[in-house]
């Protein structure tokens, strides 16, 4: 998270490495959220080393909105020469398909900076639509509800899925 381009698109504050791992403890130990971290299979599949392969990551914050069980949804890839491969459209719809599978998800949110075209854009073609506009932090909430017609489209979406229903 060096990059000042990176924290601004995903609303990122700098932190120290000893910052970085409570974080991730802190994460690993609360019931209210899921991550995965996306690697790149190409590097992993020459590679095999995991931290080097490691691109970004995924994210679900859980709620209980409007009687659905409703996820807040991020998604990261902090590597550049990653962006614009359609790593984060993969990892982001197994995560969402994940989601509905294994968690039981009906209703997912995004918040996007406004100025993060590409995400807002790639919200925009998974069937998000956007909810409310918040100014004073330049920011956008795109929501989108689970329906059978929408989880055939994702799977249609990933080259390769196992999903057990």
């Amino acid at each position: 998270m060096l990059s000042e381009d990176l924290r601004n698109l995903t609303a990122s504050e700098p932190l120290s490495l000893e910052e970085e791992y409570i974080m991730q403890q802190t994460w690993h130990l609360d019931e209210n959220k899921c991550t995965f971290i996306i690697l790149d299979k190409e590097i992993y599949s020459q590679t095999k080393d995991e931290i080097g392969a490691m691109i970004g990551d995924t994210n679900f914050f859980f709620s209980n909105e409007n009687e659905a069980f409703s996820a807040e949804a991020e998604i990261m890839i902090a590597e550049v020469a990653s962006q614009g491969k359609k790593r984060g459209w993969e990892a982001m719809l197994h995560m969402i398909l994940y989601g509905i599978v294994f968690i039981h998800i009906k209703h997912f949110v995004v918040k996007i900076g406004e100025s993060n075209s590409k995400s807002i854009n790639m919200f925009l073609k998974m069937g998000f639509v956007t909810t409310k506009t918040v100014d004073v932090f330049n920011e956008i909430t795109m929501e989108r509800d689970v329906d059978s017609n929408w989880i055939e489209w994702i799977k249609c979406q990933l080259p390769i899925h196992e999903v057990l229903n």
